[in-house]
């Protein structure tokens, strides 16, 4: 019998961390495995973490602070905190309600959700769920048959999504051993709902490596896609200042540097590292988004000083979610928005635009 979700949350809960032995007594060894695991040894999965730790913030005093407004905006749309849910598939393996119970729990504390492709509910539905004005926008993966990727493409655009997130970075996968380890498999009634219907694509196993790499997209897909659709394309999956100069010659809206959480290709660098560069090849041309190992307020400075426009957690509010429901997305969500607004003050910046290299340590 699975132990029942957590409510009212207890006072142990204190960081958006705490959630994870609650989770993890509350999922499956495969879901587990699945979101918890990385790719290989989790090397990058673990530097992500690891390289916001090595940076030092400096603090502030007697700063004169009328009030700390966490408020961005972000393609003309204001968010109450430079904040989103990440995309993460298959959510039914953390709660009945999957992605619903997400979209809940991201409208009451108050950041914008990025709905995955291969949700676990419709993307229709997830959109009727999510309550404006809270940001809302869908992760999309090329699907081998083009007309299908057009199509989800017009579903989204007719749901009322406001931007479209592309994933460049995982044309394939590497070994997630963890996976395998513990035998993962989706459990029955799960599934990418958006996809069903569809023609099935090709899998490592049916098909080779060869196959799937036939079916991937290339910045020619990137410029049809802005043909189909005036929806802001952001590219998730970018580490590479040389991508990323491409990208805006491509009139690319947006990118997020992202090593797709350590679950792609192992000894990748932390995003954290690999922002600098591409913040000074973008130049503030477009907006810069950054996953991978946020977990504190201060993490958030640090990227925003380091040239994120804004940033996404995925794994915190996943476990959230597994443990507690929507009240607990809702309530990571808020401690992170808490800790941002703290460390915001201690180190002397009133409104987001006053966070800069400069709330940074220097040896």
């Amino acid at each position: 019998m699975s132990l029942p979700f957590l409510n009212p949350i207890p006072a142990q809960i204190a960081a958006v961390a705490d959630y994870e032995p609650f989770a993890r007594e509350r999922l499956s060894e495969g879901a587990w495995a699945y979101y918890a695991g990385g790719v290989a040894d989790e090397i990058t999965l673990r530097r992500n973490r690891e390289a916001f730790d090595t940076l030092l913030l400096q603090g502030r005093a007697l700063v004169d602070l009328p009030g700390i407004d966490t408020r961005t905006t972000l393609f003309g749309k204001i968010h109450a905190a430079p904040l989103l849910l990440a995309p993460v598939a298959y959510q039914k393996m953390a709660h009945p309600d999957g992605e619903l119970a997400t979209a809940l729990g991201a409208a009451a504390g108050g950041a914008g959700m990025i709905v995955s492709t291969e949700a676990s509910v419709p993307l229709e539905e997830i959109a009727r769920q999510a309550e404006a004005p809270s940001p809302l926008w869908f992760q999309l993966y090329f699907r081998p048959d083009r007309a299908v990727t057009a199509d989800l493409v017009r579903r989204a655009e007719a749901a009322g999504y406001q931007a479209l997130v592309v994933t460049v970075d995982a044309p394939v996968n590497g070994p997630r051993n963890r996976q395998q380890r513990a035998g993962f498999a989706l459990p029955p009634g799960v599934g990418a709902a958006n996809l069903a219907g569809y023609p099935p694509a090709p899998t490592f196993a049916g098909g080779g490596l060869e196959e799937l790499l036939a079916f991937a997209p290339t910045w020619k897909d990137i410029a049809w896609l802005r043909s189909l659709t005036p929806l802001p394309i952001l590219l998730k999956g970018v580490l590479s200042p040389d991508d990323a100069a491409l990208a805006l010659k491509e009139g690319v809206s947006g990118l997020v540097v992202s090593n797709h959480g350590g679950r792609t290709l192992d000894t990748l660098p932390a995003t954290i590292e690999a922002l600098p560069p591409i913040a000074d090849r973008v130049a503030g041309q477009i907006p810069l988004l950054l996953d991978g190992g946020i977990r504190r307020g201060t993490d958030i400075v640090k990227a925003l000083a380091l040239g994120a426009n804004a940033v996404l957690i995925g794994r915190p509010y996943l476990f959230a979610l597994a443990a507690a429901g929507p009240l607990g997305v809702a309530h990571a969500v808020t401690i992170l928005r808490t800790e941002l607004a703290m460390a915001m003050a201690l180190t002397g910046c009133a409104r987001i635009a006053d966070i800069s290299p400069s709330v940074l340590w220097k040896k």
